[in-house]
């Protein structure tokens, strides 16, 4: 079976013919947006909690959101629970 998938540079070649962005800003965006989606559910549990925790919010909130932005992933991960996400932080 054929992978039908765009590559990358497809994706950068409608970027700069669809908007003002220059080929390097375009390639350079499709690779944040790669990354972004490439992460981990621990990588996105840690990185969301050094977010919210450097915004001033207390560990409390900071869980409660974080469960609450999971299921609204691009590939949504099990749920996991506040003593599970905590885990993933500390340890």
């Amino acid at each position: 079976m054929l992978d039908r998938r765009p590559s990358p540079d497809d994706l950068v070649d409608h970027l700069v013919r669809s908007t003002a962005l220059q080929r390097g800003e375009a390639a350079r965006v499709v690779l944040d947006v790669l990354a972004y989606f490439d992460e981990t559910t621990e990588e996105f549990v840690r990185r969301r909690h050094r977010e919210l925790q450097s915004g001033g919010a207390v560990n409390a909130e900071i869980f409660e959101r974080i469960a609450a932005e999971l299921p609204h992933r691009a590939v949504a991960p099990p749920e996991l629970s506040l003593r599970q996400l905590r885990r993933v932080v500390y340890g």
